[in-house]
C-alpha cells in the first residue's frame, strides 16, 4: 500500500466515521484541533482526500450544491480503506518511529552556547512547556465535563503525560548545569591520571 500522510490519515478516520465532503472534514478537524497532531490547510486537505480516492481508499457518494456555493463532493471510505487504516494503525502505535526532533539535536550541541545562555535558554523553554501543559490541563478538564470516554482523548492525556516528564527532567538538568555539576569546559573525556609508576610501565 502506498505511504499516507498524516493528514491523508487523519482524513481517512474522519470518512470512517461518516461520508463527508472535504470542507465538512476541515471544519470537523479545526473544532477538534487536530492541528495539535497534523498541520492542517484546506487546499492540501483536498488533495489528500483526491488522493485517497486514486488509491481506491475512499470514493465518491454524491455532489451537493448550496446556492450559489461550489458543488461539493462527498467521499466515503471503502473496505480497502478501512484495511489500510487498520493496518496503519497497528504499524504507528506498535513500532517506534525514526523522528528527528530539532530540540534533540540542540541539546546534543549544546555546549556550545556559554553556561549562563544555555541556563537561560533551557530555563525558558521551560516556562513555555509549562504554559502548554497548563493549555492541556484545561483540555482536559473540558472533556471530562462533557463525559467524554477516555478513547476518544488519549492523545490529549499522552500528550500531557509528556510535558509533565519534559519539565521534570529539564527542570533537574538546568539545576545540574547551574550548580556546575555537568562541566562546561575541558575536555569530553577527563585526562586519567596514573596513580604509581608501576601501572604507567604496564
Amino acid at each position: 500500500m502506498a505511504s499516507l500522510t498524516p493528514l491523508a490519515f487523519a482524513a481517512l478516520d474522519l470518512l470512517n466515521e461518516a461520508p463527508m465532503h472535504p470542507y465538512e472534514m476541515f471544519q470537523t478537524m479545526v473544532h477538534r484541533q487536530e492541528e495539535r497532531n497534523v498541520k492542517v490547510r484546506p487546499g492540501t486537505l483536498y488533495h489528500q482526500v483526491g488522493r485517497l480516492a486514486e488509491l481506491g481508499l475512499a470514493e465518491v457518494v454524491g455532489t451537493d450544491r448550496d446556492g450559489n456555493r461550489p458543488e461539493r463532493t462527498t467521499y466515503t471510505i471503502t473496505d480497502t480503506g478501512r484495511a489500510a487504516l487498520a493496518e496503519g494503525l497497528r504499524r504507528m502505535v506498535a513500532e517506534p518511529a525514526d523522528e528527528y526532533p530539532e530540540f534533540h539535536l540542540a541539546l546534543s550541541v549544546l555546549e556550545n552556547l556559554p553556561r549562563d545562555e544555555a541556563v537561560d535558554a533551557v530555563r525558558a523553554r521551560i516556562v513555555a512547556l509549562e504554559q502548554e501543559r497548563d493549555e492541556y490541563d484545561d483540555a482536559i478538564a473540558r472533556v471530562r465535563e462533557k463525559e467524554l470516554s477516555d478513547r476518544f482523548w488519549l492523545d490529549v492525556s499522552y500528550v500531557r503525560a509528556m510535558l509533565g516528564a519534559q519539565i521534570e527532567w529539564l527542570r533537574a538538568t538546568v539545576d545540574r548545569i547551574a550548580r556546575g555539576d555537568i562541566p562546561w569546559d575541558g575536555p569530553a573525556v577527563p585526562q586519567q591520571t596514573p596513580t604509581n609508576s608501576k601501572e604507567t610501565t604496564r
